[in-house]
């Protein structure tokens, strides 16, 4: 009897080794979101449209603090709140997604896991619904970081993600802005043919207009997120800018630039003029600043967002959040839609300068 006892208690002793050890959920989790910055005033908002945006913010915090309550991942919690925003045609992203100068829809998306340092990005789609679900399925599902037109709606097809026909994302708003950047466009070419406007030598002349300028409205949107494994992630969406041409990409599936997650410091989610994220590298130089300089996020994302940024000519802001759950909403422009939410459940959504 001893000797099965004996037996019984090795076994059982062998079997509590063998079994792996599991993470324990912390309780801190932190979920950032914004929805685009530039000249966003007040008194050019109707109560209507402050009220729609103000809801759509909260749902998009909703849903991806029910994910990390749950102990889900940073990774799902921010693509399903850029999703929602992807859904919203109030956002420049998916169904909101401005017109390029041909008249079309051309999407960007990038996510990025700040365990790992995998990152996925797609450019310059026209058929797939939610593109941040395309540049997921790029990082975890193929061995490259960036796919781009024809080639990324055909891998998204091959994923079994939501095809559409280009026609779901027009929207009225959005075609009637073309057609200001049209008229703008082109007493612009009648008035200055040589281009020595102040945006001479950026790539944004008679080749390229756009009646945003510095100030406009930059309809991006994006999360980042701190989930209860302690894990960072980011995620970004954007239809671009408004009469765009020559299949211009932005920074926000540039990874580095607009989109970028590290558990070492931090994870960031931009919006602004993109040509300048890209040149500055905006999301990288902060998290460099913190791991290398030690510098805060606070500092660090003010630095460049407040005074490095509008000195090199461009404007916008970001959403940040490190590794200890302190988050940075920094913009230069008049305003950005933004929230937050952490672990108490109390959301938190401002549209304006406060």
């Amino acid at each position: 009897m001893r000797k099965l006892f004996i037996l019984f208690s090795l076994f059982f002793l062998t079997k509590a080794w063998t079994q792996p050890v599991k993470d324990p959920l912390r309780s801190k989790f932190v979920l950032v979101i914004h929805g685009g910055a530039g000249t966003i005033l007040k008194s050019q908002m109707t109560p209507e449209k402050e009220k729609a945006y103000n809801e759509a913010l909260n749902n998009a915090l909703t849903i991806g603090y029910t994910i990390l309550k749950k102990g889900g991942t940073a990774l799902d919690a921010a693509e399903a709140a850029v999703r929602s925003m992807e859904d919203n045609p109030l956002f420049n992203a998916g169904k909101g997604a401005v017109f390029t100068n041909e008249g079309k829809n051309e999407l960007d998306a990038a996510i990025m896991n700040g365990q790992t340092l995998a990152a996925g990005s797609v450019a310059g789609v026209t058929t797939i619904r939610n593109p941040i679900s395309a540049a997921r399925a790029v990082m975890e599902k193929s061995p490259h970081v960036m796919m781009v037109g024809a080639g990324a709606e055909k891998f998204a097809r091959q994923q079994g993600l939501d095809i559409v026909d280009p026609s779901y994302f027009y929207t009225e708003e959005r075609w009637k802005g073309l057609q200001r950047a049209w008229k703008a466009d082109s007493a612009k070419m009648q008035m200055d043919h040589t281009d020595t406007s102040k945006n001479a030598g950026t790539g944004y002349g008679e080749f390229f207009y756009s009646p945003l300028g510095v100030g406009g409205k930059y309809g991006t949107v994006g999360a980042v997120a701190l989930d209860r494994h302690g894990n960072l992630a980011a995620a970004t969406s954007t239809g671009g800018m408004t009469n765009k041409k020559f299949g211009r990409v932005g920074d926000a599936p540039i990874i580095g630039a607009g989109t970028y997650a590290n558990n070492k410091t931090v994870a960031i989610s931009g919006t602004g003029w993109g040509e300048y994220f890209i040149r500055l590298v905006m999301a990288k130089s902060i998290s460099d600043m913190m791991e290398f300089g030690k510098i805060k996020l606070k500092a660090a994302a003010e630095e460049m967002i407040m005074k490095r940024l509008p000195a090199l000519g461009g404007d916008g802001g970001l959403i940040a959040v490190d590794k200890e759950g302190n988050i940075a909403m920094p913009f230069c422009t008049e305003g950005m839609y933004r929230g937050y939410i952490k672990e108490d459940g109390k959301a938190t959504v401002k549209i304006y300068k406060q």
